[in-house]
């Protein structure tokens, strides 16, 4: 057998860099590193905790303590003023809170614990909350920590996924990458599905690695298992990076063609039981006796996958919706499209600071490992976290239906792991000048970028942006001659660069765990940090941390988290609240409801106020008055329902204020048929609902005004009894008009 070189223990000086390329060329397979000997008889095993800190025997003594502090670091700043945010997107709280009372509810993912609607995606992302809150009761801390340490566990995957294959540098780079992006810090402590599918994808593509590394069978079975789980968290956003990883497997794997599709197929299998045994029970079970798949037109979970949560976000037709986009290149109620999509005023500053040196670096990986054999896992390396990288960033870019600026914590993962693999690459190969300039290239354009970022938000740290462009063009020009520096300004020029081109992106961060993010479409940074353009925005329009809808008005983030703002068209800067367009004045509050006027015509948000021409309520939630909770709590458990109201995070702020169920009719958008007025007739006809929360107009978001919720409200408002508390209005659906 010839002499395998490319080892992940074998490494550059310092453990720094990766293997010499060149020296890959005469493999024939990978061999799996030896297994350390065993102890002698009656030779103590060293303790767990002293090979916990010690690590791997190949590698330099400083590496596993700074992998830990790393991780350590990563949950302090996660978890830091994590409460702040109450129950975050009441939406996903309130069926967290129906799953720690029902394990149907549970299952399904239904919004209420007695099983009227699901939320609009597989259940396996609440499940996890939904443990804790079991355990710990419903606060914030039960419902963010698991997103906290779901955070955690990415850095550490992708830790692991570049060291293996470069070094200990190399990896604690990319996790810090990872933990200092802005969308990744908010979402991690943000309880949409978005950080589960994150570490699963990252899983994914580790276990790639490893099967590259040996081509054993378990590691794309696991691979598999971890895709399909993705499917659970995040229905077909799962399988943007199948194409890549598969692509790259059969191409590369070390084991013959037939045994490399052989292996493909029976990871295909694990996906599709991972993901398929829940989808399957649900079409099975008899539509009457389990929730409405919320989200769906037709009650059924694969239109759901295929319509909405599917083809309807690539091409903007979502029926249901609340408005679609308007093809490549254009410009349509969720933002422009286009190639440049990542890096404009919407989506920029959380995600793409380093893109442009991931790019980079990428191409620079993929040139020095050109001349490597087919199985490298050096290159391959390159392929599986770069390829991931590309597929997602096209699909995003041109995508016209439904995008929020937070679902590009999918892209965090590649680029950290790019960045650390393409920067210990060139470090290695520093002595050559086509390296050096490329390495001094990258630290250009992530200062350079830092800088464009920085200033897009002009009042917020105005020194910054400066020594952010001057520290990263002192380090490349270090880096340009990098060969004839002695170790230390080497050294010294290299942690110059990383400094200045993590500083920007490390600011924001701060920034974001700093401040509550509440309601549906939050982004990082500070206010106006990305504004929303797009169809509807009006002069001056734009979404701050809030995530506001195009046209989002002036808000204003006060010292406590809390924020107010206006969401009509022609509003300024948008804050934290953003609002919908036409949307009136939104008040974030510390536990994690919203109080507001979120209609035209000053409609108040004590009533929820989503359907027809009032607005408020459908991204972010009620504020409940002491009146109102105890008028639903009063004998709330005679009712199947305490309560029923149009749209789903109006009918969550009751439901978490109560602990009561309470329909949304409607689901999220109030669009949905469930129920239909028959269905909400005979519920009433048995006295399963005591109460319908008025929300000051007829008809759902975007709904007609013959669709089921228009004609629900107009029949409740012509038959039943107005119950006026506050500024609320309820009707008692026990007592007619």
């Amino acid at each position: 057998m010839t002499t395998h070189t490319d080892h992940p223990t074998e490494q550059g000086p310092s453990g720094w860099g990766p293997p010499t390329a060149g020296t890959d060329t005469a493999v024939q397979e990978p061999v799996v590193p030896p297994a350390p000997p065993a102890p002698e008889s009656g030779e103590p095993k060293q303790p767990f905790v002293r090979r916990l800190w010690r690590g791997r025997p190949e590698d330099p003594r400083w590496a596993r303590p700074a992998f830990l502090g790393l991780l350590l670091a990563t949950a302090a700043l996660y978890l830091y003023n994590l409460s702040a945010s109450g129950y975050s997107n009441s939406f996903y709280s309130a069926a967290v809170q129906a799953g720690s009372k029902s394990w149907k509810a549970m299952f399904f993912g239904s919004l209420d614990a007695s099983n009227a609607i699901t939320v609009d995606k597989p259940s396996a992302f609440l499940w996890p909350m939904e443990i804790a809150v079991r355990i710990f009761g419903l606060n914030s801390w039960a419902i963010l920590t698991p997103e906290v340490l779901m955070g955690v566990g990415t850095v550490a995957v992708v830790y692991a996924s570049v060291r293996r294959r470069f070094s200990p540098g190399a990896g604690l780079i990319a996790g810090a990458v990872l933990a200092l992006t802005p969308v990744a810090a908010l979402m991690f402590r943000f309880n949409n599905p978005d950080a589960m599918l994150a570490l699963l994808m990252a899983l994914a593509c580790y276990f790639v690695v490893r099967g590259l590394e040996d081509g054993r069978t378990k590691w794309l079975v696991w691979a598999g298992v971890a895709i399909g789980f993705a499917f659970l968290a995040k229905t077909l956003q799962a399988f943007l990076i199948l194409p890549s990883l598969a692509i790259v497997y059969a191409v590369c794997a070390p084991v013959n063609l037939k045994k490399r599709l052989g292996q493909l197929a029976l990871a295909t299998g694990a996906m599709v039981v991972a993901g398929g045994w829940w989808v399957a029970i649900v079409e099975l079970w008899p539509a009457s006796s389990r929730p409405y798949i919320g989200g769906s037109q037709n009650n059924s979970f694969l239109e759901l996958t295929f319509g909405y949560n599917g083809l309807g976000r690539i091409n903007g037709e979502e029926t249901g919706s609340v408005g679609g986009g308007g093809g490549a290149g254009g410009t349509g109620q969720w933002g422009e499209t286009g190639w440049d999509r990542m890096f404009n005023s919407e989506i920029g500053a959380q995600i793409s600071w380093l893109l442009p040196a991931a790019l980079i670096l990428l191409v620079a990986g993929l040139v020095a490992t050109r001349k490597l054999k087919r199985t490298s896992v050096t290159r391959s390396s390159f392929l599986v976290w770069g390829g991931s990288l590309l597929i997602t960033m096209v699909v995003f870019s041109y995508m016209a239906g439904i995008f929020h600026q937070y679902y590009t914590i999918a892209l965090a993962p590649y680029i950290a792991a790019v960045v650390g693999m393409g920067s210990a690459t060139l470090w290695e190969k520093r002595s050559e000048m086509w390296a050096s300039l490329t390495l001094a290239a990258s630290v250009v354009a992530g200062a350079a970028w830092g800088y464009v970022l920085l200033n897009r938000t002009p009042d917020y740290l105005p020194w910054l942006k400066w020594l952010v462009l001057v520290g990263g063009l002192v380090a490349a020009l270090g880096l340009i001659f990098v060969a004839r520096l002695g170790r230390q300004l080497a050294l010294a020029a290299a942690a110059l660069g990383i400094v200045a081109s993590l500083a920007g992106p490390a600011a924001y961060t701060l920034s974001t765990v700093n401040s509550a993010h509440t309601g549906s479409i939050p982004t990082a940074g500070p206010a106006g940090a990305s504004m929303m353009g797009g169809r509807g925005g009006g002069p001056g329009g734009g979404g701050g941390m809030g995530g506001g809808m195009p046209g989002g008005g002036q808000n204003q983030q006060n010292g406590n988290g809390n924020t107010q703002g206006n969401g009509f068209p022609g509003g300024g800067t948008g804050g934290m609240g953003g609002g919908m367009p036409g949307g009136g004045q939104n008040q974030q509050n510390g536990n994690g409801t919203t109080q507001g006027n979120g209609a035209p015509g000053g409609q108040t948000g004590d009533g929820g106020g989503m359907g027809g021409g009032g607005m408020g309520g459908l991204l972010n939630g009620a504020t409940v008055t002491d009146e109102a909770k105890k008028l639903l709590e009063t004998d709330a458990d005679q009712y199947t329902w305490a309560a029923a109201a149009i749209g789903a995070q109006n009918a969550a702020s009751y439901q978490l204020a109560t602990g009561e169920p309470v329909m949304a009719i409607g689901g999220f958008n109030g669009t949905d048929p469930s129920p239909t007025l028959a269905q909400f007739k005979k519920y009433v006809e048995d006295g399963k609902i005591h109460y319908f929360i008025s929300s000051g107009s007829s008809g759902g978001m975007g709904g007609s005004s013959d669709g089921t919720s228009s004609q629900i409200t107009t029949w409740i408002e012509a038959n039943f009894k107005k119950v006026t508390v506050g500024s609320a209005t309820f009707y008692d659906l026990t007592q007619k008009a």
